[in-house]
């Protein structure tokens, strides 16, 4: 899988389940120098990473490079610190329709959730 986000992030496992959704495991590296910055003494994941670790991944479950084209009701309601909650489960429904993709994203750990969103992709043609 080819990411931006090099070594910010492990998928650790993912499945399908039977409605269609995926179901990805990660784990955050705690050690990544964006925490240095993001804040010292006080590390938070950034919700730009975490948009574009759902970006990655649906470009992994659906096998095209894909374009941010809209975002909506994105909603982040749980500080991620990566010492504290490392990892992270996320769901994504994913609706392709041509070259059109929409996926709807909850991101959790443990029960608490900490990221809810609805964004639309292009797919690119190489």
């Amino acid at each position: 899988m080819q990411t931006i986000l090099t070594d910010f992030y492990t998928l650790q496992s993912y499945e399908k389940t039977e409605n269609g959704s995926f179901i990805a495991d990660i784990s955050l590296n705690k050690d990544h120098d964006i925490f240095k910055g993001h804040f010292p003494g006080n590390p938070v994941t950034p919700g730009v990473c975490m948009m574009q670790i759902v970006k990655e991944l649906t470009e992994e479950f659906v096998g095209s490079k894909l374009f941010l084209k809209t975002a909506s009701n994105v909603k982040f309601m749980a500080i991620i610190n990566p010492f504290e909650t490392p990892d992270l489960r996320l769901q994504l429904d994913i609706d392709e329709n041509g070259e059109d993709v929409k996926v709807k994203n909850i991101t959790s750990f443990g029960e608490t959730i900490a990221l809810k969103m609805s964004v639309s992709y292009k797919k690119l043609t190489s």
